[in-house]
């Protein structure tokens, strides 16, 4: 077979767009005929969604994650919510965990990623992928994660940093409200609750985290950068991470992420479509 001329590519992957433009569009209605005047059950996602957020305390990813989770039909997995979690019910491994916090101990890198993997065993969320919240935080830990996947036969999709500056963060983290239950993160000026200290979707009471402070952030954001940077440069290397301005108002880094997303999407199909091209 002829080698595939440049003008041919790029007519091609011209195509793929336009046909994933046309394929959305129809899901789209789909989904549109298929809400709750017609009894019909949501239409499940085309493609699971794996993958890691990074960032620092107020960069927003307590905002983001659950939208990335409604979208995608993903469960939420705050390491540290998890773990409280598990030790609060008194499964094998939260009491496992807490005999070692007990004891003024860190929690180990095996107990963590066997946590995980029994939430993506066990929890229904999780059928159709995960969004990884505070894990991560070591190459080791990564490293750990990479092969509890392979095991699974599955491998992550996304590891998307949110960067912000640091000197932006006091402002955010001191009006920052936590709804404990589920995580969901608010701001009184920056993204409010719709009613005043009250969770948008529970009505619960939020809370304001002692730890929200000035001086206790800046040395939060030194031990952050120090653990992240390895693990920025580890999935830079495998090809999977992104970064997004995490500075811009939360509507904008929504639209964002969703090009990550895409774009990833579109890479990953017009590979495939080129491949089978030239098999032919």
């Amino acid at each position: 077979m002829a080698p595939i001329k440049d003008e041919t590519v790029d007519a091609l992957r011209d195509l793929v767009s336009k046909l994933e433009s046309r394929v959305e569009q129809l899901e789209a209605k789909l989904q549109s005929a298929g809400g709750e005047g017609s009894g019909r059950q949501p239409k499940a996602p085309t493609s699971s969604m794996r993958m890691i957020l990074i960032g620092p305390p107020g960069a927003g990813k307590g905002t983001q994650a659950p939208r990335i989770k409604e979208k995608y039909s993903a469960c939420h997995l705050a390491t540290g919510d998890m773990l409280r979690s598990q030790v609060a019910k008194k499964t094998s491994l939260g009491r496992e965990a807490k005999k070692i916090m007990d004891q003024g101990g860190l929690v180990s890198d095996e107990i963590m990623v066997d946590m995980i993997k029994n939430e993506l065993d066990n929890n229904s969320e999780c059928k159709y992928g995960f969004i990884l919240d505070g894990f991560p935080r070591t190459v080791a830990q990564a490293e750990r994660l990479d092969k509890m996947l392979h095991d699974k036969q599955q491998k992550l999709q996304h590891a998307v940093e949110l960067q912000i500056d640091d000197g932006l963060l006091v402002s955010r983290i001191t009006g920052r409200l936590i709804h404990p239950a589920s995580g969901r993160s608010y701001h009184k000026i920056f993204n409010p609750p719709k009613e005043s200290m009250k969770d948008d979707v529970t009505g619960e009471p939020l809370i304001q985290r002692s730890d929200d402070n000035a001086e206790t952030l800046k040395k939060r954001l030194v031990t952050y950068h120090q653990q992240t940077t390895p693990v920025v440069n580890y999935y830079q290397k495998t090809g999977i991470w992104k970064p997004i301005d995490a500075s811009q108002e939360p509507g904008q880094v929504w639209k964002s992420l969703l090009n990550v997303f895409q774009e990833n999407k579109s890479s990953s199909f017009t590979s495939k479509f080129l491949d089978l091209w030239r098999l032919d």
